[in-house]
């Protein structure tokens, strides 16, 4: 594969290992050859690295078998999921999740990438709905920080919600960006 075929969020072999390509930049001087500068997530340590592939340089795909998984639970760094196909258990760590471990909720069901039969990626819906379990007041007319407040997710994660979010709301999030996309609800008592 060629140097101008790249894109962010392949995933590669380079140098026997596998990599996921998180930024990508493609740039072309005059008569030269074409350049891509890219940051890489190794999937086994989740170390992130640059590198600057010339025009003629050739890259191998890697290719990744889609599986169905659904996450079970975590202990310690480990995160655990199931094969909603095979019923087989196995263990991520935070690093091998990268991003994704911010959005996991038990019962979540998600793809997995495997690469020789083992899962090495995962895939996450492009939304997901979480409880947001702690977030300050907001104030009515208090628009200096553009209407948001800060607000920490049953996961942990912490992202801006606009300032009517209360504790207790369950709200979908784009697990692409972090980003609230709408209130869906309240938590049952």
């Amino acid at each position: 594969m060629r140097v101008s075929e790249l894109a962010k969020g392949m995933t590669i072999l380079w140098e026997g290992e596998l990599y996921e390509i998180i930024e990508y930049e493609h740039s072309k001087r005059g008569r030269g050859d074409a350049l891509a500068r890219t940051k890489l997530r190794h999937l086994q340590s989740g170390r992130v690295i640059s590198k600057v592939f010339q025009g003629a340089e050739e890259v191998e795909p890697a290719f990744l078998e889609e599986r169905p998984l659904q996450y079970l639970y975590t202990t310690g760094d480990e995160y655990y999921f199931m094969d909603r196909e095979t019923y087989d258990q196995f263990p991520l760590t935070r690093e091998q999740l990268g991003e994704a471990a911010h959005y996991l909720k038990e019962g979540l069901e998600l793809t997995g990438l495997a690469y020789k039969g083992q899962i090495v990626k995962v895939e996450l819906p492009t939304f997901v709905v979480l409880r947001v379990v702690s977030t300050p007041p907001g104030v009515k007319g208090d628009t200096a920080s553009g209407g948001e407040k800060p607000a920490v997710l049953e996961t942990g994660h912490k992202i801006k919600v606009p300032l009517f979010v209360k504790e207790g709301d369950l709200i979908k999030v784009d697990t692409r960006t972090g980003e609230y996309i709408e209130r869906v609800g309240q938590e049952s008592q």
